[in-house]
């Protein structure tokens, strides 16, 4: 029904920047809050960043005046800029996205997960 592909992920030096996107496509009626998480070997998946509709953000203090989170509501697409970048940055990033989508007649509601994308950052 809903896929999320993210795209922009890759190796850079500590120092560094990368620009993750992630595209919501399917039978989506209304893209609600969208978000980047990440999870580093051997550690839980955590929150990144998040953006309301509206654009209200949050973001973990540990990326905060480094990382920004925007997004294209016509193109239903979420974007992480990420700045500054250390060794302790490197996980695989996944999109988020609590998506209405139409179901026959109806809209119903579900969140989504991106397949994933690996972003290391050597010292």
């Amino acid at each position: 029904q809903v896929q999320l592909v993210e795209s922009g992920g890759g190796l850079v030096q500590a120092g560094g920047s990368l620009r993750l996107s992630c595209a919501a496509s399917g039978s989506i009626f209304s893209v609600n809050t969208m978000g980047w998480y990440r999870q580093a070997p051997g550690k839980q998946r955590e929150s990144v960043a998040t953006i309301t509709r509206g654009g209200s953000t949050n973001y973990a203090d540990s990326v905060k005046g480094r990382f920004t989170i925007s997004r294209d509501n016509a193109k239903n697409t979420v974007y992480l800029q990420m700045n500054s970048l250390n060794p302790e940055d490197t996980a695989v990033y996944y999109c988020n996205a609590n998506v209405d989508y139409y179901s026959g007649t109806r809209v119903s509601n579900n969140a989504y997960w991106g397949q994933g994308t690996q972003v290391t950052v050597s010292s």
